[in-house]
């Protein structure tokens, strides 16, 4: 079994930082792209940063200068830097990850539970 366990959500006023890390645990035998993504409640759910194994990574444009997203591939951990957050990056943030299982195994994407992330005003 497979588990992505996020941490470091809270309460942060605008302009503030916030540092989020997701933990992949289980049978793994490597894993590809981790992602961040965010949900406001009403809304869809919405790619934030991804990062390949290879330290490749992309953003959205809305967080594009302020959000940076790093991992630790020896620890199975993706990180979020988020700075200078606006009232607009409120959600719940969520990580998934790329992971093959074994060595001959397909790739699946599995998902964490998420973490709120509030941003006052």
């Amino acid at each position: 079994q497979v588990q992505l366990v996020e941490s470091g959500g809270g309460l942060v006023q605008a302009g503030g930082s916030l540092r989020l890390s997701c933990a992949a645990s289980g049978r793994i035998f490597s894993i590809n792209t981790m992602n961040w993504y965010r949900q406001a409640p009403g809304k869809q759910r919405d790619l934030v940063a991804a990062i390949t194994s290879g330290g490749s990574t992309n953003y959205a444009d809305s967080v594009k200068g302020r959000f940076t997203i790093s991992r630790d591939n020896a620890k199975n951990m993706v990180y979020l830097q988020m700075n200078s957050l606006k009232p607009e990056d409120a959600a719940v943030y969520v990580c998934s990850a790329e992971i093959l299982r074994t060595r001959f195994s397909y790739s699946q994407v599995y998902w964490g539970q998420g973490t709120q992330v509030t941003v006052s005003s």
